[in-house]
């Protein structure tokens, strides 16, 4: 086995990956709020969905390692959408694996 790809599997190995369920509340709907969240997907290895819910806040479902997913949420705070946010609430958990790429859901 080639050196570099053995070194990317024992970091890929070690990478525990995690799944954070964050909710936004505030003025996040109707402002291109989850439009602005895939974009900032493409400067992070993320993977999950984002999506209206009917009481007016928004969802977010993200897996990654945690310093990713913490990098990812605080970019979103500091985007154009993040005036908009009045509240977060984050509920950490293990990764399901379940998601192929970033999407925004209905």
């Amino acid at each position: 086995m080639p050196p570099a790809l053995a070194l990317f599997i024992r970091v890929a190995l070690t990478m525990k990956r995690e799944r954070v369920t964050n909710v936004y509340s505030g003025h996040v709907q109707g402002i291109g709020f989850r439009y602005a969240v895939k974009i900032l997907t493409n400067s992070f290895e993320v993977t999950g969905t984002v999506r209206n819910l009917p009481d007016g806040r928004v969802e977010l479902v993200a897996e990654s390692a945690k310093e990713e997913l913490e990098a990812f949420l605080k970019a979103i705070r500091d985007s154009d959408v993040g005036p908009f946010i009045r509240q977060e609430q984050a509920r950490w958990s293990e990764a399901q694996n379940d998601f192929r790429g970033f999407e925004i859901t209905h």
